[in-house]
């Protein structure tokens, strides 16, 4: 992995059950994002999707691509056009710096109306995708659990 390279599109179908659901899971509960009626009275032609969704499919995208062992140590993103129902975005990545085990990567969110979202982030990447990486060391003390839970006294 260098710079310059660059990762595999993914395309997110936008949904109402996304955004609601995305929007719910994150707390996030302005009627713009569940109530189309409230969302045409503020303005907007329908409900849309809010950033902490947005920031979470980033998230998805590059730990997709990395793998569940890849960390995210930082993201920044800037919203612009709204994600709204029956649309589709399709999240870009290009690695833009390779710092040790620290990738860079530039990514974009396009829909219909243009780009949703832009930002970078910044993922600490797992050994075996990491350039140079020293080999993980395993750790020094064994954890034993039960195969079976006691749940004695818990009443």
């Amino acid at each position: 992995m260098r710079a310059g390279d660059e990762l595999a599109p993914l395309v997110v179908p936008i949904t109402r059950t996304l955004i609601v659901a995305g929007a719910v899971a994150s707390r996030d509960y302005q009627d713009v994002h569940h109530d189309a009626e409230l969302a045409r009275e503020k303005g907007s032609p329908d409900i849309f999707m809010n950033i902490l969704t947005t920031n979470g499919l980033v998230g998805r995208y590059i730990t997709d691509h990395f793998g569940p062992r890849a960390a995210l140590r930082k993201v920044a993103i800037r919203l612009g056009a709204p994600n709204y129902p029956g649309d589709t975005m399709t999240l870009t990545g290009t690695v833009t710096e390779i710092d040790g085990a620290l990738a860079h990567v530039r990514v974009v969110g396009a829909n219909g109306l243009g780009h949703h979202v832009t930002g970078t982030v910044v993922v600490e990447l797992p050994p075996e995708v990491a350039p140079d990486s020293p080999p993980e060391v395993a750790p020094d003390v064994l954890v034993e659990v039960p195969a079976e839970p006691s749940w004695e006294g818990e009443r």
